[in-house]
């Protein structure tokens, strides 16, 4: 395939946002340049993650499952070749495969899969050695945006960033100018451009000015907003009539007997604040490739690693963060989620917790970590003028993370190998999504997630899920997308059929059972 006629590719990823959080998904967060990408192309309304961070950037960046790629959970090494806690030499990365092809490649943003954050240590896993010719971001998980550890500029550490510093901008502002360098050196080769922000994850850090913007837009509470969301999503088109709203979490209270109401509003508009923040960013990327004439011919991919995250953060998480106690100014910081004191400055170090990630993931149950819709669906917004005329289309198809390689390598006419140095490669397990983007019928049979013993099979109109240890519940995924009406009881023979495709591929692919991998 001519360059001219190769796609630049610009792929998205954001960390720990719930399914309908941004305005294009249903939710309150202003993302207009989010919102213009999905009127000018595509959303799909079934795509699936894995329910964490590492493993999803794991099968997002190889087109395999997690488990085949080393890591299957986080990055520590629990001694299984599923659960290495890093990239192994049995799988290809996108910039790898692009970078054979002729593609310049550079990456912006949270790695986080690598064991070893030490640059004299064993650097094998870091993006310039997984085929990225410039990186820029944080090698590890998550941390203060206003001065994160373990930033590097390729293999190189960086000191801790001075006054005026937020990772989210830092973020936008390196993969734009990675657009702007590629075209003054190379602009008659396609670049790939991997974008992938630390927001909303906590802590619970964002500029007061974005913060300002949603004063008082959750007062009403996660009750009513809820109802709004769900209503708002009905309208769009992404929720049935038929599907009810999930329960509230049995671990919240009803708003109006919720205690700390101005502390619980701040909590959510410091996390709006957050990915408002990232939208402001990614509409710099689309100006940089604007300006250089790219974005016509550009495929743009964006989408969430798992679903809203309930964790609460305890104020004694800040005793095993001693050596990060202290802002910039050596100010002592604040962990935990305490309501005597409000989020947002770098002092404070907290988290959305349980109420408000069951809103961001109206109208489904549970969260990150675990596969039911809540933990696992995420909004995946698709845009490429040149390349499809879909234009504000909803598309239904169930799709995973491993389809999004699949998809570059065919609009970029790249060959997946077959070897990586001389050792053999896992066959790519995704499915390239230009066919429901064309209107063509898609291939894939069933879809299988797996996170800490909790298990899913989607084949189908039916999903087959657990929540470890408890025992399968079985969903009708056209009648009951937001899994309240449990029919395993009722479906015997199918819970089997579905459980036993279920573990045929955990087989397949490096799963074991959580009870295995941890000993216990």
């Amino acid at each position: 395939m001519p360059d001219s006629d190769r796609p630049d590719i610009l792929l998205i990823l954001n960390d720990d946002m719930g399914y309908s959080d941004i305005g294009c998904y249903g939710g309150e967060v202003e993302t207009p340049n989010l919102d213009r990408l999905a009127d000018d192309g595509a959303r799909f309304t079934q795509a699936y993650n894995t329910a964490r961070c590492c493993p999803s950037r794991a099968s997002l960046i190889t087109g395999l499952h997690p488990h085949q790629t080393g890591v299957g959970h986080m990055i520590s090494d629990r001694g299984f070749d599923g659960y290495r806690g890093e990239l192994n030499d049995r799988c290809a990365t996108i910039a790898e495969v692009l970078g054979e092809a002729g593609y310049g490649t550079y990456m912006s943003g949270k790695w986080h899969v690598t064991r070893n954050m030490d640059p004299r240590g064993p650097v094998h896993a870091w993006p310039c050695q997984r085929g990225f010719d410039r990186y820029w971001g944080m090698l590890t998980g998550a941390g203060n945006y206003f001065a994160p550890k373990f930033l590097n500029d390729n293999n190189t550490r960086l000191q801790t960033p001075g006054e005026g510093f937020y990772f989210t901008d830092e973020i936008s502002d390196h993969a734009a100018e990675f657009v702007r360098r590629h075209d003054r050196e190379q602009s008659d080769r396609p670049l790939f451009l991997y974008t992938a922000y630390t927001a909303p994850h906590w802590p619970l850090h964002a500029l007061p000015e974005d913060i300002a913007k949603y004063e008082g837009r959750f007062a009403s509470g996660w009750d009513a907003l809820r109802e709004e969301r769900l209503d708002r999503m009905r309208a769009m088109g992404l929720m049935e009539e038929r599907w009810d709203l999930s329960a509230r979490d049995a671990a919240v209270p009803p708003w109006a007997e919720a205690p700390h109401h101005e502390w619980e509003q701040r909590r959510m508009e410091v996390y709006a604040a957050q990915i408002d923040r990232m939208d402001q960013g990614i509409g710099r990327i689309l100006q940089a490739l604007e300006e250089t004439g790219r974005l016509d011919n550009t495929l743009i991919v964006f989408l969430a690693d798992n679903g809203g995250c309930a964790e609460e953060i305890a104020t004694t998480y800040g005793n095993r963060r001693s050596s990060t106690a202290l802002t910039r100014c050596g100010e002592p910081i604040i962990f935990g989620n305490r309501p005597d004191v409000m989020p947002g400055a770098e002092n404070t170090y907290q988290s959305y917790g349980v109420p408000w990630a069951n809103l961001s993931n109206t109208p489904f149950r549970l969260y990150k970590h675990w596969v039911h819709e809540g933990g696992i669906s995420t909004p995946l917004i698709v845009h490429w003028p040149r390349g499809f005329e879909r234009r504000g289309d909803l598309i239904d198809d169930p799709v995973q993370l491993p389809d999004i390689a699949a998809t570059f390598y065919d609009a970029a006419g790249a060959e997946y190998p077959t070897e990586r140095h001389g050792e053999p490669v896992q066959a790519l397990e995704g499915y390239s999504l230009l066919k429901p983007l064309r209107g063509e019928s898609f291939d894939r049979e069933a879809v299988f997630v797996e996170h800490e013993g909790n298990c899913a099979v989607r084949m189908g109109r039916w999903k087959l899920v657990r929540r470890h240890p408890e025992p399968w519940e079985l969903y009708d995924m056209i009648d009951d997308r937001t899994e309240t009406h449990d029919l395993a009881d009722a479906n015997p023979s199918l819970v089997d059929e579905l459980s036993e495709r279920w573990w045929d591929w955990a087989e397949r692919c490096n799963v074991l059972s959580w009870e295995e991998v941890t000993g216990r």
